[in-house]
C-alpha cells in the first residue's frame, strides 16, 4: 500500500513530545534542575493519544482495504502486527524488570517495588501492562508500555470483528461501537476504564476517518484550503497551549478525538501539496517506535550520569538542563537507530510474506 505523506514526521513529533513530558518528572523526582515551564512540555499523554487515533487511523484503513479486495486474513494481519511490535515490546519488558529488579539492588540505588515478578511478567506477557502499571507504578522504562498494551487489546477485538462484518456495514459497526464505548467509559458504570487508561475509543476515532475517506465522503475537505489551515492551526494550539484544558472529561475526549482525526487526515489527504520531504524527519519518524520505547532507558543512565556529575562539579542549573535534555535525546536517537537498523529490521523484512 503507498505510504501516506507526512505520516512519519508525524511520528517524530509526537515520541518528542513524550519524551520532553517525561524528561523533568524524572530530573525532579531525583533533585535534579529541571524544566517544564511551557504547556508544550505537558503533552506526552495527548500525544500519545493522537498516536492511537494514527493506530486506528492506519490499521482500520488498511483492514477495509483488504475487505474490499477480498484478501483480508486475520492470520496474516496478526503475523504483520506481531513482527512488527513483539521484537521490541519484549525486549523492553525483560529489561524493564531486570533493571528494577536485579541491576538496581546490585548498585545499591533505592527503589520500592511493590508487586510479584511472577505477576507483573504474566500482565505484560499477556498484554496488560497499562493494568500492571495503574496498579503498581512499577517504574518509568515499565510504565511507559501501557500504550502499546491498548495498541494490542485494541487488535485482538478489531481484526475478528470486521472479519464478519460485511464491508458495506463496516462504517456502521465502528460508529455504533464508537458511540457505546465513548458512553460507557464515560458514565463510571465500570471505574477500571478510566483508571487503567482503556481508551479504545481514539483508534475509534481514527478508523472511522479512514473509512469515511476511502467512502469518499471527505472530498469536501480537500476542497477548502481555510478547513485544512484551521485544523492544523488548532492543533498546534492543542500542543503548544492551554486553550483546550477542558474540565469536563466528555468533551475533553470528543474534541481531542475529532481534532486529531481530521488532522491525521488533512496532513495525509488535503494538505495541498504541502508534503514534508526532509529525510532526517522521515528516517526519525521511522525509528519513532524505538524512541518511545527506549526513552525510558536512556533518560535513566543520563540521570544517573549527572547525579554522580554533580556531586564533583558545580554546575550551573540552566546549563545543566541543557545537557541533560541534549544528552537524553541524542542516546535515545542512537538507540532507536541502533535497534531499528541492527534488531527491527530482521523482523521487518519478515513482514513481507504476510502481505498480499
Amino acid at each position: 500500500m503507498k505510504r501516506l505523506p507526512n505520516l512519519d514526521p508525524l511520528r517524530f513529533l509526537l515520541a518528542t513530545f513524550v519524551l520532553i513530558f517525561h524528561l523533568p518528572q524524572l530530573c525532579r523526582n531525583q533533585g535534579l534542575p529541571y524544566y517544564d515551564g511551557l504547556p508544550l512540555f505537558h503533552k506526552g499523554t495527548p500525544a500519545v493519544y493522537m498516536f492511537f487515533t494514527l493506530s486506528g487511523f492506519l490499521i482500520i484503513r488498511l483492514i477495509y482495504k483488504e475487505k474490499v479486495a477480498e484478501s483480508f486474513s486475520i492470520q496474516d494481519f496478526y503475523m504483520r502486527r506481531i513482527l512488527r511490535i513483539f521484537p521490541l515490546y519484549f525486549l523492553i519488558v525483560f529489561f524493564g524488570f531486570a533493571f528494577y529488579n536485579f541491576l538496581l539492588p546490585l548498585f545499591n540505588i533505592p527503589f520500592e517495588r511493590n508487586y510479584n515478578i511472577v505477576e507483573g511478567l504474566l500482565m505484560c506477557i499477556f498484554f496488560l501492562p497499562n493494568v500492571f502499571g495503574g496498579m503498581y507504578e512499577p517504574g518509568g522504562i515499565l510504565e511507559i508500555l501501557w500504550s502499546i498494551g491498548i495498541e494490542e487489546q485494541f487488535y485482538l477485538l478489531i481484526a475478528p470483528l470486521l472479519f464478519f462484518v460485511p464491508k458495506t456495514n463496516v462504517l456502521k459497526v465502528l460508529l455504533i461501537l464508537l458511540t457505546g464505548y465513548f458512553v460507557l467509559f464515560h458514565v463510571d458504570v465500570f471505574p477500571f476504564l478510566k483508571k487503567y487508561s482503556f481508551v479504545y475509543f481514539f483508534l475509534f476515532f481514527g478508523g472511522i476517518i479512514a473509512i469515511l475517506e476511502e467512502k469518499n465522503k471527505l472530498e469536501f475537505l480537500k476542497r477548502s484550503s481555510f478547513i485544512s489551515a484551521t485544523i492544523c492551526i488548532l492543533t498546534g494550539l492543542y500542543f503548544t497551549t492551554n486553550l483546550f484544558n477542558f474540565e469536563n472529561i466528555w468533551i475533553s475526549n470528543l474534541v481531542t478525538g475529532i481534532l486529531f482525526g481530521f488532522f491525521i487526515h488533512t496532513i495525509s489527504f488535503n494538505n495541498k501539496n504541502v508534503v514534508i520531504t526532509n529525510k532526517w524527519l522521515h528516517n526519525f519518524g521511522k525509528i519513532s517506535y524505538g524512541i518511545y520505547m527506549y526513552h525510558g532507558i536512556a533518560l535513566n543512565i543520563v540521570v544517573f550520569i549527572f547525579l554522580k556529575i554533580t556531586k564533583v562539579f558545580n554546575l550551573n542549573d540552566i546549563v545543566t538542563i541543557l545537557l541533560i535534555n541534549v544528552s537524553t535525546f541524542i542516546l535515545t536517537l542512537i538507540f532507536a537507530h541502533i535497534s531499528y537498523t541492527y534488531y527491527e529490521t530482521y523482523f521487518l523484512k519478515k513482514k513481507n510474506k504476510f502481505r498480499k
